[in-house]
């Protein structure tokens, strides 16, 4: 099938490695459907911190400028391959497209192939489901596959207020564990309205010790690191026995693998891999109303380097969840500045 060369569509692009201003919008040409492949409108997409990593320069040898980035999809499906049965035109799906592999989401249309695509929860906007894809699929192979967290187990999430984190709260809370989270003193009540049993205040309390004194002393057995550094290299003195240790965050020090070893603790380093059996369980929950995305900011498709802006210093805002892209429209919704 594909499509006449001639047809344009709008797409951010990345020029050069650098500032948030390293975006232009541009008229590309719309892609050609493989055999196995389905192109798709782009309803949303969203802003994740990879994608802020690749800008400035940190993946060079994996993204050859000019780029067109982007990791969250939600849309309809415009073009099938000769070769495609499961899906069809004007069905509406959410993916991750493949990481490091071709065109990301930042445009008005995108192939995928279809072994990776969702179809799309039908109680969320397709503002919701691109909110969803990247954060959902790390965090479900993060606590699910990995972790393996069950019922009656304790679990400490660090940066319950983040993309990431809205999402472990409600994914624990569905798996039946109990859950501590660090959030800002102002985000405590937001984080318990998703399921964090407990709040702790990282700007004033050290986390070890309110582990500590709400476990009484036993620990948790799982930690999962959505921010690195400090909340990393402490997290083992939080840990139970036989506890684990999820990270989705580069390492960029030594770990404190002595309080490691004395917990019998097991590490797990999660850069997520796109697959479509994650996005059905991810729906399933979402259908039952257990996860419901969470978006703190909302910025049409011209606008990128603002929302790139909004979520490399979010501790600058009052920002909650995900960075959503209005990819048709125009939508704007941005979080106060905190003074």
């Amino acid at each position: 099938m594909g499509s006449d060369l001639t047809d344009l569509m709008k797409a951010v692009v990345l020029a050069r490695f650098g500032g948030v201003d390293a975006f232009e919008l541009r008229d590309v040409p719309v892609p050609d459907v493989g055999p196995r492949q389905v192109r798709v409108r782009v309803h949303a997409t969203a802003v994740n911190p990879l994608d802020f990593q690749i800008r400035r320069g940190d993946y060079p040898d994996q993204v050859p400028l000019p780029a067109i980035i982007g990791h969250d999809v939600s849309g309809v499906v415009e073009d099938v391959g000769t070769h495609v049965t499961e899906f069809r035109a004007g069905d509406a799906v959410y993916y991750t497209p493949r990481i490091f592999g071709g065109p990301g989401s930042y445009a008005e249309q995108h192939v995928v192939d279809v072994d990776l695509i969702g179809r799309k929860p039908e109680n969320v906007s397709h503002l919701e489901a691109a909110s969803l894809t990247l954060v959902g699929g790390t965090v479900w192979e993060s606590l699910v596959t990995r972790a393996r967290l069950a019922v009656g187990e304790t679990i400490l999430i660090h940066g319950g207020a983040g993309g990431v984190g809205t999402i472990a709260i409600q994914i624990a809370r569905a798996i039946g564990a109990q859950v501590i989270t660090t959030a800002r003193s102002g985000d405590h009540e937001f984080v318990r309205s998703l399921g964090a049993d407990e709040a702790i205040d990282h700007t004033s309390t050290d986390y070890v010790d309110a582990v500590a004194e709400t476990t009484r002393g036993r620990g948790v057995d799982v930690v999962f690191d959505t921010i690195g550094g400090e909340a990393l290299t402490r997290s083992p003195l939080t840990l139970a026995d036989s506890g684990r240790v999820v990270s989705i965050v580069d390492i960029a020090q030594p770990q404190n693998l002595i309080e490691a070893w004395g917990r019998n603790a097991a590490y797990h380093f999660v850069f997520t891999r796109q697959n479509q059996g994650k996005l059905d369980a991810l729906t399933t929950l979402v259908e039952r109303g257990l996860v419901k995305p969470v978006i703190g900011a909302t910025l049409p498709l011209a606008r990128m380097g603002e929302a790139h802006e909004l979520l490399e210093n979010r501790r600058s805002y009052a920002l909650r969840g995900k960075v959503a892209i209005d990819v048709l429209g125009d939508t704007v919704s941005l979080p106060a500045r905190i003074s």
